[in-house]
């Protein structure tokens, strides 16, 4: 008890640290108070650490020990939580990793509207307040055939303000096969509670028929809504109505149609050899009242939630006071427009568009990336590691086509004492941290979605990776 009222005696205070000639350089380029903060905030841990009886000497009391933890923690504190890393797990839209990859025109425009004054929403011929995302409507317009357009921040807003819009209080029909459940728990019922409409269900989980929606139309139907199933495929004894018949019956009864697509494509993905999508601009010639779509999935482009379809009933979305607290800001607009004059103009979409350039460049063009990057990364990692070059599949994700896969080229990578899950995790602390993924207890990297082969040896051409491997015992 005694010792730890001396330790308590000889923490130094606040005041003190901040006037030690240590600390100069930090208070030169750093808030006085939020250094101070850290300061108080070492000591306490201090105290406690004494208090608790934990192995706390004088040493650790020093004015110049405690300046240099607190020099640490304000440069950890510095570090920006989103960082780079490595995407070689053969998820090409990897939800958790922010999806699609920014063409590099839409990196421009967002550094030029970040860092200047800009005419969001400013008429230059009128010199008048204008409308912020005029241009986006129009892009979209063009490229889908659809009589208006309006965008907000993601999908998810854009059915939540397509209901609200349309079916606030009234009944929606959907498909039970088509209620769905994507990433972060977003379900439809859910959703479109929300919105204030009331669900009505159709069908059975497997099947659904056009009688089955005719029947269930009622004087407080609002809306029919159609759900691209893009994260599950239903297979054998199934049955679903097509947008065209849900279209017919809606005209019949007087009802709009309302799809949402979640990925939607602006091309036809076949002509490069994929797996078809649906293409927005066919969805509209379907006669569609309403699409939503994402920014960020096959497009290619930010995150942001696009609504094209007849002009009556975009503008009353428009309206909506909702539409205003879910949109976009001027970087999203830059970086989307942007994005939507490359599909517009581009001769080579394919080549301008990572997300479109992954999905497309040739098995050949990856096998001879890997085949040069392997002694390399051989070489990097050092003895006890074996190393192949083969063949995999590597899939869209997010969504977007589940069942269909991509061929692709994998490194794997196996150690005679360590296990996978430990490979992978030293991959993690790489600088930037390479993400792969674990399958029959080998490392994988995939290739399909790296560009530099120097990406997948960050601090490994020095031996640095290899060593802190082989240096570090396995967990028991």
């Amino acid at each position: 008890m005694e010792r730890a009222q001396n330790l308590l005696r000889e923490i130094p205070s606040v005041d003190r640290l901040l006037n030690h000639s240590k600390i100069e350089p930090l208070l030169a380029r750093l808030n006085r108070e939020y250094v101070a903060r850290q300061c108080r905030e070492i000591l306490d841990e201090l105290r406690s650490a004494i208090r608790q009886g934990q192995s706390v000497s004088t040493a650790d009391l020093t004015e110049d020990f405690i300046l240099s933890r607190v020099e640490k923690r304000l440069c950890a504190e510095g570090e920006t939580r989103l960082i780079r890393v490595v995407n070689a797990t053969g998820t090409v839209l990897h939800t958790n990793l922010g999806r699609a990859l920014l063409p590099q025109k839409a990196i421009d425009a967002v550094e030029c509207v970040g860092k200047n004054p800009v005419n969001l929403e400013y008429d230059l011929d009128k010199g008048e307040r204008g409308k912020r995302e005029e241009m986006i409507e129009k892009l979209l317009v063009e490229l889908t055939s659809g009589e208006a357009a309006t965008v907000v921040n993601n999908n998810a807003a854009a059915v939540l303000l397509g209901l609200n819009t349309v079916a606030d209080g009234k009944e929606v029909i959907v498909s039970r096969g088509e209620l769905i459940e994507i990433g972060g728990s977003f379900r439809i019922p859910e959703i479109m509670a929300k919105s204030g409409a009331i669900l009505k269900e159709v069908g059975s989980t497997n099947r659904t028929h056009p009688k089955d929606y005719e029947s269930a139309i009622g004087k407080e139907t609002a809306l029919l809504l159609k759900v691209h199933a893009s994260n599950y495929r239903i297979v054998g004894f199934s049955a679903e109505v097509s947008l065209a018949d849900l279209v017919a019956i809606g005209k019949r009864h007087d009802v709009p149609v309302m799809e949402d697509l979640g990925s939607g494509a602006l091309l036809d993905l076949g002509r490069y050899g994929l797996p078809k999508e649906p293409v927005v601009a066919e969805r509209i010639a379907l006669g569609a009242d309403i699409v939503t779509f994402s920014g960020d999935k096959i497009l290619g482009g930010p995150q942001a939630g696009l609504v094209v379809g007849k002009k009556s009933w975009i503008n009353r979305l428009s309206k909506n006071p909702l539409h205003r607290a879910l949109r976009c800001g001027k970087l999203t607009l830059a970086a989307l427009e942007a994005t939507l004059r490359l599909y517009q103009q581009s001769s080579n979409i394919a080549e301008e568009i990572p997300t479109l350039k992954a999905f497309t460049r040739s098995l050949k063009e990856i096998e001879e990336m890997g085949e040069k990057l392997l002694p390399s990364l051989t070489e990097s990692l050092g003895e006890g590691f074996r190393l192949a070059l083969e063949d995999s599949t590597a899939q869209i994700g997010s969504g977007a086509l589940p069942t269909e896969e991509i061929p692709s080229k994998v490194i794997a990578i196996q150690h005679a004492r360590f296990g996978a899950e430990w490979i992978a995790q030293r991959f993690r602390s790489a600088n930037p941290p390479i993400l792969g993924r674990i399958r029959e207890n080998r490392f994988l990297l995939d290739l399909r979605a790296i560009f530099e082969p120097t990406d997948l040896i960050p601090n490994v051409g020095s031996g640095d990776l290899g060593q802190r491997i082989q240096q570090r015992d396995p967990p028991v």
